[in-house]
């Protein structure tokens, strides 16, 4: 089978909306990013999720947005199924023309979403599943989640929905990951998510800062487990987190659209900013307002040798420099991703 490799470039035509209709969950887990100080405990109104739906997907909205002719639509929490209004959120993206729709969620399907929606109307059900076993995704995600989740993704498979899922790869779950593309094969999962630990919530604490992996443990394991999955039948995406010596620095803040919006009306650009009130932009009477400066936006365009910017102003610890105090390598802009598929 031959496998087609290569790195994502940022897409200046697409938009991509990552859309936090609340931040409350079931759980707890270890490497979860919701900062209930920077993005609140509240759960937004359908109405208010509908407008907001709107104001990103129209066309002729304000030059805050640029005009691009696709959004796609990823609805997060907290637990987003938690959300009695989810299926007529959903319902509205559809009517809206969004490109995508996608549900990320813990497994535990509140709500009786899958009796509520149909596989016409959400293109995928994402679950986030940290481990192979109970043994290894229960301590970083609370206890029955590994068995909520399968049986989730068992029930959603049967229902015909989409099924990808996403596993955030830490310390505490590294060695496991070469396990995950044989479940997921068994489960039916056409979609396989690799992602890093971010150091924001939780992991910013001081407790968790062990979590972090480093490049040797990284490019050990990731590229390869990705190259089983995608030789299983799977679409496989893993972030491209350190560049070589060649490869020249971008960011996707300066090409892309990416909006990460809160149910505060905190709307960031960079997801590494998160943990910090430097939002580019905030809804305001279901309006998007640019924020003025100082904010994440200023910060993009700077060249630095350790590549991101925002890695070296708030994950520092990310970046190793040799003895004369230069980067041993630069950390690439975290929406910049590889995909691997079968040709």
């Amino acid at each position: 089978m031959d496998i087609i490799k290569r790195t994502v470039e940022f897409k200046p035509n697409s938009r991509n909306l990552f859309f936090h209709i609340l931040t409350a969950c079931n759980l707890k887990c270890r490497h979860c990013y919701i900062n209930p100080e920077q993005h609140g405990t509240k759960t937004l109104e359908l109405s208010t999720v509908r407008a907001w739906l709107k104001l990103f997907s129209r066309a002729d909205h304000s030059s805050a947005i640029r005009s691009v002719p696709d959004t796609n639509v990823i609805f997060l929490g907290g637990e987003p199924t938690l959300h009695p209004g989810l299926p007529g959120a959903i319902k509205e993206a559809r009517r809206l023309g969004y490109a995508s729709i996608t549900v990320d969620t813990n497994g535990y399907l509140f709500n009786d979403i899958l009796e509520r929606v149909t596989p016409e109307e959400v293109d995928y059900f994402s679950f986030s599943l940290d481990g192979s076993t109970s043994k290894v995704n229960d301590p970083i995600r609370g206890s029955g989640s590994y068995e909520a989740c399968v049986r989730g993704i068992q029930e959603a498979k049967k229902r015909g929905f989409g099924i990808s899922s996403i596993f955030t790869a830490s310390r505490a779950n590294i060695q496991d990951l070469p396990n995950m593309p044989d479940l997921l094969a068994s489960l039916g999962v056409s979609r396989f998510f690799i992602q890093v630990i971010g150091i924001r919530g939780n992991p910013a604490q001081r407790q968790e800062s062990d979590l972090q992996l480093g490049y040797d443990q990284w490019e050990a394991i990731v590229p390869e487990t990705a190259m089983k999955a995608a030789r299983l039948g799977m679409y496989c995406t893993f972030p491209k987190v350190f560049l070589g010596e060649d490869e020249p620095f971008s960011c996707a803040g300066l090409v892309a659209e990416n909006y990460f919006v809160f149910p505060n009306g905190r709307v960031y650009t960079c997801p590494l900013c998160e943990d910090y009130p430097i939002h580019a932009f905030e809804i305001c009477g279901d309006q998007l307002v640019k924020r003025p400066p100082l904010t994440e936006t200023e910060l993009f365009p700077l060249q630095i040798p350790e590549g991101c910017v925002m890695n070296r102003i708030f994950h520092p610890g990310n970046i190793e420099y040799d003895s004369r105090g230069i980067p041993v390598r630069k950390i690439a802009c975290c929406m910049l991703k590889k995909e691997l598929l079968a040709g």
